[in-house]
């Protein structure tokens, strides 16, 4: 074999290699079996634009079987090109029709490209899903508190899907309801008795509006006492007006205090006035005497009037009187 006969192989070889790379043969091939029209340059061009072109003609190819007529070769480079999940699309297109829900081409490319999955809507719409609510925490008007648990079965609302509310909206909505149910109840026996009033309650608000889902039913799973509020608010309640009437008595105390130690003052000062005032006595009794305004006779019918008054006052002491006998 000669060197120019090496280097022809090699070269054919690679052409071939280069061909089978941009021209996909066997998956034009595979197209045309099953009932897919789609021509080779047709192919050449999307491994050009950088198109997966095994993805594409797979999509059609699932489509053509599943019946759907609508969905062309461009529709779904476009939606490839747009960033979104042809697989999922085709899998939801074709899901929708073998259950006859109304969803095209176009609805079912914008749900993917908002973020949801159009599949397992699809699949939702068939099979409801149920959601389980975290403990809702509510005070009946008597005063004790209730933990609610709540199971929420919801279906895919297709039309909503675009701008509408997701799951947690759903539970908000559903914990802001069973709230609002059992503060107007009366009693929390009341709530105990009937759960389910609860269920009718909330689905009477159309709690699902705006939502990408249709709550089918709301069921109250569990219901757990919690601790009396009423009571507690009653308690501190009291126990502040106990601090407040204390502050209030303490005040009084503090100013009873205040004025009894004015008062103290006030007769020491006069207690002070009458012994300055007694200290004065002899000496004016001694001017009154070389005056001769006091007389012998006056001075012992005075002594007279105080031993009776300091005799009276010792009857009226008798412990005192005691105290000086023993002394």
């Amino acid at each position: 074999m000669t060197p120019t006969l090496i280097i022809l192989i090699i070269a054919g070889l690679i052409l071939l290699i280069i061909f089978f790379y941009y021209c996909p043969f066997f998956l034009w091939v595979s197209a045309r079996v099953s009932g897919v029209r789609i021509s080779l340059l047709q192919l050449v061009l999307m491994r050009i634009r950088q198109v997966p072109a095994n993805l594409i003609v797979r999509a059609m190819i699932e489509a053509h079987k599943a019946g759907l007529k609508d969905i062309t070769r461009d529709d779904l480079e476009a939606h490839y090109l747009a960033g979104g999940n042809v697989n999922k699309v085709v899998h939801a297109l074709v899901s929708a029709a073998k259950a006859n829900i109304d969803l095209g081409f176009k609805m079912a490319t914008a749900i993917d490209l908002a973020g949801r999955d159009v599949f397992e809507a699809v699949q939702m719409s068939v099979n409801p899903k149920v959601i389980d609510t975290p403990p809702v925490t509510a005070v009946a008007k008597d005063g004790i508190q209730l933990i609610a648990k709540a199971r929420v079965t919801v279906r895919a609302n297709i039309r909503q899907l675009v701008g509408g509310a997701g799951e947690d909206t759903v539970l908000a909505r559903v914990g802001e309801g069973i709230v609002s149910s059992i503060g107007s109840s009366e009693s929390h026996k009341q709530v105990l008795e009937n759960p389910d009033s609860i269920s009718k309650l909330v689905l009477k608000k159309g709690l699902d509006s705006g939502t990408a889902f249709e709550i089918l039913s709301i069921d109250i799973a569990d219901i757990d006492i919690g601790r009396n509020i009423g009571a507690a608010l009653q308690i501190d309640q009291a126990q502040a007006d106990k601090n407040i009437a204390q502050a209030k008595a303490e005040e009084r105390r503090a100013m009873a205090i205040a004025l009894e130690q004015e008062m103290k003052a006030k007769a020491q000062e006069a207690r002070a006035k009458v012994i300055e005032a007694e200290a004065e006595l002899p000496r004016a009794m001694a001017e009154a005497f070389i005056k001769g305004n006091l007389g012998i006779m006056d001075y012992y019918k005075m002594k007279n009037i105080e031993a009776d008054t300091e005799m009276r006052e010792n009857i009226a002491r008798p412990d005192q009187t005691a105290t000086i006998q023993k002394k």
